[in-house]
């Protein structure tokens, strides 16, 4: 289920961001490189010096998709890439933790280093929803009424149990983990994570 509040939207959070690293990357005199995918791959964009412009124009076409897995089009990818780097994965991962964990781990395997940013509406976190209402689904487009006193409590717990899964397992397979709260001003947020990351890479 995904929910969109008054504000930036999760898609457009998720541009921001993609484009902002994609920026510094090359700041960095990286080569950068894109994958979108909406259940399979939509574009492919391999790492290269001057591929900034087709990159960020990329970003800007995507669109939200329908429901899909990560697994083949990641999968995919693996077997495109010889060179090693920092691969990157953003995504609000509404799949089985280990699904997400199995897709996302063999980019590590194959040495990569791997960050995952898992974006998420204040609303997907918090159901704040207060009046009895019908929910659809952006994915399937399916309706759901819902009585929203009670089922918060439940909706809390299973959401938390979810984000707090998949940062253990991520963990375990030394990938990266951030959570981004789209209600939290993206300069900051990102900051937030650089700064800690950086930390983290001094300590080991």
């Amino acid at each position: 289920m995904t929910f969109q509040q008054d504000g930036i939207s999760k898609l457009d959070y998720g541009r921001y961001l993609a484009a902002c690293l994609t920026y510094f990357s090359r700041q960095q005199r990286d080569r950068v490189g894109l994958l979108t995918i909406a259940g399979e791959i939509v574009d492919y964009i391999p790492p290269a010096a001057g591929h900034l412009d087709l990159v960020l124009h990329a970003i800007d076409r995507i669109e939200a998709g329908g429901a899909g897995t990560l697994a083949e089009p990641l999968f995919e990818l693996t077997g495109r890439i010889g060179r090693r780097g920092i691969m990157v994965v953003i995504s609000d991962f509404y799949e089985e933790p280990q699904a997400v964990v199995d897709a996302v781990k063999d980019l590590r395997y194959a040495g990569h280093d791997v960050i995952v940013f898992h974006l998420l509406d204040p609303a997907e976190l918090d159901f704040p929803f207060e009046r009895p209402a019908s929910f659809q689904d952006l994915e399937s487009e399916a309706r759901l009424p819902v009585v929203p006193g009670r089922l918060r409590e439940g909706y809390r717990e299973l959401i938390r149990d979810h984000t707090e899964t998949l940062s253990r397992r991520f963990v375990e397979h030394r990938i990266d983990y951030a959570l981004f709260n789209t209600g939290t001003p993206l300069d900051y947020a990102l900051f937030s994570y650089l700064s800690a990351r950086q930390r983290l890479t001094r300590v080991r």
